[in-house]
């Protein structure tokens, strides 16, 4: 690639991510001017025990879904993933509003076995489908759309269950931005996706927002398509193993806690995320100047 191709290259995908990055921030500023169905519907409780608001979801799918500098099947394909879950994602985050779902892969497949279709059931259907019909878009064959569509939903599906803690899924997407100074079609698809996510990173770590599963499956689909468009079938089966070895072991484990436990890891998780206030201490009675004060166990643990 010649220079001066190169830096026009570059240049369209810095317009990509301003472009995603802007209409993320305007989607979102919209979307809380009027949320659809009303603020109750996209507001939760998080870790901490804070109100939060889902409405950065819907917000990221509008940055994400631009029109990326890619040839037509490539921003078909990743058009059709971020759009495509995200509307799952949609389904799920406003299903679980209505009562208590199952948790866990086992436990919708549980739930599926006694007779009960849960949203999560018809979230892993429906990514799949969503996952193997983009996929199919750029593959050379049926076996590569397989492998590909089952690496868009385990990135979908690990996205979300990143989406625990302020930040966290939006620093994994933004991990993947030496992607964007590297040759290639991944680094393409990308532009639009990590600048929505930039865009997004200040109100998430701000526990003001999160993505919920709208956001987080959309930003998951956009990954898995970057990697089918930079790896072939060898590199598609390495990072399917790798997802589906995280995503079993969620079932298991606790990634907070494997995150708190390694310094590393909670040093990068825990940037620019605002701490958690912790409450007062409480204070002995006049009457029993005497009683000792013990450790209290916090409120809002953190992992």
């Amino acid at each position: 690639m010649s220079r001066a191709h190169s830096h026009i290259h570059t240049g369209r995908r810095l317009r990509a991510a301003r472009d995603g990055a802007l209409t993320a921030r305007l989607a979102l500023l919209g979307l809380q001017a009027g949320p659809p169905g009303g603020r109750a519907q996209w507001t939760r409780t998080n870790y901490a025990g804070r109100p939060v608001s889902l409405l950065a979801g819907p917000a990221f799918v509008a940055g994400a879904a631009l029109r990326a500098p890619l040839p037509w099947r490539g921003r078909a394909a990743l058009a059709m993933a971020v759009a495509g879950a995200g509307a799952i994602g949609a389904y799920d985050d406003l299903s679980q509003r209505r009562g208590v779902e199952a948790k866990g892969l086992r436990g919708h497949l549980g739930a599926l076995a006694h007779g009960t279709f849960t949203s999560g059931t018809a979230k892993i259907l429906g990514l799949s489908a969503v996952g193997l019909a983009a996929a199919a878009l750029v593959s050379r064959s049926p076996a590569d759309a397989l492998l590909g569509g089952a690496v868009i939903a385990g990135y979908a599906n690990l996205a979300n269950l990143l989406d625990l803690r302020p930040g966290r899924c939006l620093k994994f997407g933004l991990l993947h931005a030496p992607l964007l100074v590297l040759p290639g079609m991944a680094g393409d698809a990308l532009a639009a996706p990590l600048g929505a996510a930039a865009a997004l990173l200040p109100d998430d770590l701000a526990a003001h927002t999160m993505l919920g599963d709208t956001g987080a499956n959309a930003l998951g689909a956009a990954l898995g398509v970057a990697a089918l468009l930079r790896y072939g079938r060898a590199g598609r089966v390495a990072h399917l193993v790798g997802l589906v070895a995280l995503n079993a072991a969620s079932e298991r484990v606790s990634f907070s806690a494997v995150i708190a436990e390694h310094p590393l890891l909670r040093r990068v998780d825990e940037f620019g995320r605002r701490p958690v206030p912790t409450p007062p201490a409480a204070t002995p009675p006049p009457s029993t100047p005497s009683v000792q004060s013990g450790t209290r166990k916090p409120v809002f643990p953190g992992a």
